[in-house]
């Protein structure tokens, strides 16, 4: 949970490195902003770069649970420009001690 938490930090200040770094290179990551999927580091970073020039998004983690299957389950709050945009659950599968997949419910 603590690698996690640390990664919403890191999300929030915009330190790609350590996003990244905590991901598998062949990560299967949801375009929440764009729509689809996105698969690989090097795309997830251009997503995210893209993302930040063009909206000031900010996500906090404000729970955790273990599921039975292994995934980890963030409740987020989103934040889009100074604004609250909501409240949604972030699903984590992991593989090797890195993340392989994150979906959005």
């Amino acid at each position: 949970m603590d690698q996690l938490r640390d990664l919403y930090v890191a999300f929030n200040a915009r330190d790609l490195d350590a996003l990244l770094g905590a991901m598998t290179e062949d990560v299967d990551w949801p375009n929440a902003w764009e729509g689809g999927r996105l698969h690989g580091r090097e795309a997830v970073r251009e997503y995210w770069t893209r993302q930040w020039a063009a909206i000031d998004s900010r996500v906090d983690a404000v729970g955790f649970e273990e599921r039975e299957d292994g995934r980890v389950a963030v409740l987020v709050d989103q934040t889009v420009d100074g604004s609250p945009a909501g409240r949604v659950t972030h699903v984590y599968a992991f593989r090797d001690g890195l993340i392989a997949r994150m979906d959005v419910e």
